[in-house]
């Protein structure tokens, strides 16, 4: 046997490596089924080369910077402008119509001083001599600057803590509900609406020129509560005598703090005019200002007797 042919027989053959063609750039690849026309704007058709000129296309624009650049769309967006400013405009005078926004920051313009103070006062009435409000260009000064000054901050934080102590009162009495707290707190917020409208009413029959407003008539009817707070805690530690002992001094005071705030508002007029006291006008205003002191302690009665058992 040949040699070559032993050679031959005795090694394994190899199988047959088959060349695959190239394809060359520019032409689609042979084993693709489908034409990709994706990378078409890639490969120089119509594509734009990149500020720095490598070659690169350049980041198509998003469709929030095709709607700016658009004038009509920059006059649309300068009209809703325009109106949402009228709209807010229109609405702010109606809220100000109707609740006088800036005229309330005024009344929660206090501190921690004031409210120490105010309280002082509130128990204790019979040490204060200077009872006139301060006024700054024709403009009553802060309440945190003046403690004769009404505020809203206390009569609405102390008839908050008044239906919170009622509640408190009522479970540790076992007769807690909400129907029955819901009740509690809608009775003080009818009695102070009628006490409001009976005053304002007797102020417009007796045509008094004052400048006390609604505001300022809710703040002074609202202080009553905090004697009340007193009377029911105290009527919770001490029983029936801590109560009554509690809730007379408090009557007492805002009695005297009634007297001695709403006679400086109600007979202002006649005292820059002139008029002596004993006039019949002046009489008629003065038992006005005794019947507004007198009523407080009663309704703090009222609101609390049932309180405490």
């Amino acid at each position: 046997m040949h040699p070559a042919g032993a050679a031959a027989a005795g090694t394994p053959r190899q199988p047959s490596k088959r060349r695959i063609p190239v394809s060359p750039p520019g032409m689609a690849d042979p084993h693709q089924l489908f034409d990709d026309t994706s990378s078409a704007q890639s490969r120089g058709f119509g594509a734009q080369r990149g500020p720095g000129g490598l070659g690169y296309p350049a980041a198509a624009a998003s469709p929030q910077e095709a709607f700016l650049a658009d004038p009509v769309s920059n006059m649309a967006m300068a009209y809703g402008s325009s109106l949402a400013a009228q709209g807010k405009e229109l609405v702010d005078k109606n809220i100000d119509r109707f609740i006088p926004v800036t005229k309330l920051k005024y009344y929660f313009a206090v501190d921690t001083m004031y409210v120490g103070k105010k309280l002082g006062l509130l128990f204790f009435p019979y040490l204060h001599q200077d009872w006139e409000v301060q006024y700054q260009q024709d403009t009553p000064v802060a309440p945190r600057f003046d403690i004769n000054a009404p505020d809203l901050y206390i009569p609405a934080m102390a008839f908050i803590t008044y239906i919170l102590v009622a509640g408190l009162a009522l479970g540790t009495q076992d007769r807690f509900s909400p129907d029955l707290l819901g009740l509690q707190a809608s009775s003080a917020l009818a009695w102070l609406t009628v006490e409001v409208l009976a005053i304002l009413l007797s102020l417009y029959l007796l045509t008094v020129n004052t400048d006390l407003t609604t505001i300022d008539l809710v703040a002074f009817l609202g202080y009553k509560y905090v004697g009340m707070i007193g009377g029911v805690l105290m009527g919770l530690l001490c029983g029936k005598i801590g109560y009554y002992l509690v809730l007379g001094w408090c009557c007492v005071s805002i009695f005297v703090f009634m007297i001695r705030t709403l006679r400086l508002k109600i007979l202002a007029e006649a005292a820059a005019q002139g008029v002596p006291v004993r006039g019949a006008r002046n009489q008629l205003r003065m038992y006005l200002t005794m019947a507004v002191a007198a009523a407080q302690p009663l309704l703090m009665y009222w609101l609390t007797f049932h309180l405490v058992r």
